[in-house]
């Protein structure tokens, strides 16, 4: 079974553009989180997101593709874009063997939202006839396999918040077993909007600390009360060791291990006891040849949601016990839905080349269900040999990734 390992990354969140500037903010502990810009949302009841700010789409993209495009497309083929460059692969050369998984969430929201605004003020005549592809999820895959004339094995695996967790794990599947060589894996989410707001408002799912916004996402910390909106994209590429040897790229990372499976238990809330979630983490671990006592950190799920935050904890502390780091990343770039898992694995593997696991500013009190050894408000230094990203989705899907430093 072939091995599969990173060759290049791109990310865009509220925290940076580009990986330099995620990397500096992981380091400053940077918040991402503010007061909503993008639109006036004064009459709603949460005024805060985690959004992408200062951003120009056409400083990467053709303007005409932007035009024709929703942001959640801008984002995908900006960390697309920086994660190819990094890797210096000759798509075309591998056009046929390379596979695009570009998962998200809601895909089009923005998009959705807008055009049904100008279709009850002014009718169906008004209606952009770019509508239907704009919205729909599949189009990230679809129009970076255009962009870069990539001919391989080409969807958008859709499971809510766990979406991108199964765009790496698959992507690998399909290296390992001799699908593809190449796999341009990842996931791109853009919903702050006001009915998306609305909507993970009225479940009670969002927090609602309106007046002071850098202290709203605080994963693990007793005063939580619901996540942060956010907004952005992760891209990795992925390869075959013989292929990417082959041509001298620079491996980055190797993605070790990996396993999905769900709860069937609720459409929304995560099984109590977190079998699903603690089952995911010990099959990566099987599936990577490694023991709990190989990771050296866990890259948590944890949204900042009262009953989640405890169960992923849990389950962690049954399988590692209180051996390991554990942290949240949705702490300072809030939660990027669909985009989360890959956002979040970029920024895990920055950690682990760089040597610390960040800190989580807004951990005040540590919940005292939570009995794993969360990061406090400060960096930490480790040695970070292998780590496991978490990705849970309403739905109950769950996805545990193992990523570790490449070895020959």
């Amino acid at each position: 079974m072939r091995r599969v390992v990173v060759t290049g990354m791109g990310i865009v969140c509220p925290i940076g553009v580009g990986k330099r500037a995620v990397l500096e903010a992981l380091k400053n502990l940077e918040i991402g989180v503010d007061f909503i810009t993008s639109f006036d949302a004064s009459n709603l009841p949460v005024r805060i997101a985690a959004e992408v700010k200062g951003l120009n789409p056409e400083e990467f993209i053709d303007k005409k593709l932007v035009r024709r495009t929703d942001r959640f497309v801008h984002f995908a083929l900006i960390a697309a874009k920086e994660a190819l460059e990094e890797s210096a692969i000759d798509v075309a050369k591998y056009s046929e063997r390379t596979a695009v998984l570009i998962a998200s969430g809601m895909g089009g929201f923005i998009t959705l939202d807008t055009e049904n605004n100008k279709f009850l003020q002014y009718g169906a005549s008004k209606v952009s006839p770019f509508l239907i592809p704009m919205l729909l999820i599949n189009m990230a895959s679809g129009i970076l396999s255009i962009e870069y004339g990539i001919k391989g094995v080409n969807f958008a695996p859709v499971s809510a918040c766990a979406a991108s967790g199964h765009a790496i794990a698959l992507g690998a599947m399909l290296i390992r077993h001799g699908y593809a060589d190449v796999a341009i894996v990842g996931g791109s989410e853009a919903t702050i909007a006001p009915l998306p707001i609305a909507g993970f408002a009225s479940m009670k799912a969002l927090s609602t600390r309106n007046e002071d916004p850098k202290k709203a996402s605080r994963p693990f910390d007793v005063d939580r009360d619901g996540f942060v909106m956010g907004e952005g994209a992760g891209v990795l590429v992925l390869e075959a060791e013989e292929v990417a040897k082959q041509r001298g790229a620079k491996i980055i990372a190797e993605v070790k291990g990996f396993a999905m499976n769900g709860d069937a238990y609720h459409m929304s809330a995560p099984d109590p006891n977190g079998e699903g979630a603690e089952k995911a983490m010990r099959m990566a671990l099987e599936d990577a040849g490694l023991t709990p006592e190989d990771i050296q950190y866990v890259s948590c799920h944890a949204t900042s949601t009262p009953a989640g935050d405890v169960v992923e904890a849990k389950a962690i502390e049954r399988v590692f016990g209180d051996k390991v780091l554990v942290n949240s990343t949705k702490a300072l770039m809030g939660h990027l839905l669909g985009a989360a898992a890959a956002a979040e694995t970029v920024a895990g593997i920055l950690q682990m080349l760089n040597n610390f696991v960040h800190g989580m500013p807004n951990l005040d009190n540590k919940d005292p269900e939570v009995n794993v050894n969360v990061v406090g408000k400060q960096n930490v230094e480790c040695k970070i040999e292998n780590f496991l990203k978490n990705s849970f989705g309403f739905g109950g899907h769950n996805v545990s990734l193992v990523i570790g430093r490449y070895k020959s």
